[in-house]
């Protein structure tokens, strides 16, 4: 066993930061909390019916046209080609907004920042209740990151995103922040960093 959890809420609408030592199982408990996690004992409570996105460090990007590596699962008609130019020019690729029907072999094309900020332009499509981003803006420099960040804001509010990471600099750009601790047995636990909704309210 990595992970054990005795009770953890996750409250709609807070973007939250979940931070711990490689190995610790964070991406375990995030595949268990959205549901792609068969394995392991307990209760996981979640809105009813609401829709839930996760965003892994790196995205499957089908070749083909640009359009169907955008809307992937989805089809490529489930969106209009004015959504999918936009959705890439929120993600910051609006050098990529005028071939959305040219045909590439885009992960090879593409670099890993690309990817990734491809990835967000799905979220921007799919607009999920739950958002997981799974250090799915690592690839990205600081600065690029808080922008990524303040659009998503922007764009999906009211959302909740849920974030796996390691730079200091992610604590700023959510409200609460989590952090995987050993105990017995090296079994690992998310515990809230106690004070820290207090000092972000207080914009500190």
């Amino acid at each position: 066993m990595i992970v054990s959890v005795s009770r953890l809420t996750i409250e709609a609408g807070t973007r939250t930061l979940l931070s711990g030592p490689s190995g610790s199982g964070k991406s375990t408990l995030f595949r268990a909390i959205a549901g792609i996690w068969p394995y392991g004992r307990g209760t996981i409570d979640r809105p009813a019916a609401a829709a839930v996105l996760l965003l892994p460090q790196r995205p499957y990007i089908p070749s083909g046209t640009l359009k169907t590596a955008v809307t992937y699962p989805s089809l490529a008609e489930a969106h209009s080609d004015e959504a999918v130019r936009r959705a890439l020019e929120l993600a910051l690729l609006a050098s990529l907004a005028g071939e959305i029907d040219g045909e590439d072999n885009w992960p090879q094309r593409l670099s890993g920042g690309e990817q990734q900020r491809l990835a967000i332009a799905r979220a921007i499509l799919d607009k999920p209740d739950w958002l997981f981003l799974d250090e799915a803006t690592s690839a990205l420099d600081e600065q690029l990151e808080a922008e990524i960040y303040g659009m998503l804001g922007e764009v999906l509010p009211n959302k909740t995103i849920v974030s796996i990471g390691h730079r200091s600099t992610l604590i700023e750009l959510h409200r609460r922040y989590i952090e995987m601790t050993p105990g017995p047995d090296s079994v690992f636990e998310p515990l809230p960093r106690i004070g820290w909704e207090a000092r972000q309210a207080l914009g500190h």
